[in-house]
């Protein structure tokens, strides 16, 4: 019975985590709906810290790459240095130190670098790992949709953050809830994948038939 629940893809504040990976200044122009991916991490951010979620973060070579965009609203987190693709080997110690964890709430870019990277490896965890399609973006569009594709087969859940955060509230009688509400009401931005789950790319989904 415990495994049929697990695979429901329940998340709970008490054995969640929201990872950030690698929103940083010298991608701005050349990832994919940027400013809108991170307004949609942002709102993450923003309901993590109301609902005690613990936060990482992460940088790919900040050398090359710059630092985290400021409009993600992460100044008082400490970056995680990398240069692996996946977040998890340099974030090692911070999951070893939660045995409580059960679900990685994964926002970023890019699908098919970091974010596939990570996410498989939480996978290898036994970890449930959540996508927030919303706050997930590539160089390419083709990358992003097959990465998400890649990922939705290798048992990821895809979500998008109001699907995530109302999963994590649960109850309009949560004492936050009135905050919640102010941040599910800011103005939800066009990124570019309502044609992929209508089916427009149909070629590309698991178990699909001509």
């Amino acid at each position: 019975m415990a495994a049929a629940r697990a695979n429901l893809g329940r998340i709970l504040p008490e054995s969640s985590i929201l990872f950030l990976c690698d929103m940083q200044e010298k991608l701005r122009d050349k990832v994919l709906y940027f400013p809108q991916i991170v307004s949609m991490a942002a709102r993450m951010l923003k309901a993590a810290r109301l609902l005690d979620v613990p936060v990482l973060l992460t940088e790919h070579y900040p050398k090359g790459l710059g630092p985290t965009v400021p409009e993600l609203g992460a100044q008082d987190i400490q970056p995680v240095t990398k240069t692996v693709f996946s977040m998890v080997p340099p974030l090692q110690q911070e999951l070893d130190r939660r045995p409580q964890l059960q679900s990685v709430l994964l926002c970023g870019i890019e699908a098919q670098g970091c974010i596939l990277h990570t996410a498989l490896d939480l996978l290898d965890r036994g970890l449930q790992v959540h996508v927030a399609v919303d706050a997930c973006s590539s160089q390419s569009e083709m990358n992003r949709l097959v990465a998400l594709t890649r990922m939705q087969q290798s048992g990821v859940f895809l979500s998008t953050s109001d699907v995530l955060i109302l999963q994590l509230v649960r109850d309009g009688a949560h004492p936050q809830f009135k905050q919640i509400q102010k941040i599910l009401k800011e103005p939800i931005p066009d990124i570019g994948l309502l044609g992929f789950f209508q089916g427009k790319n149909n070629s590309l989904l698991p178990n699909s038939r001509p």
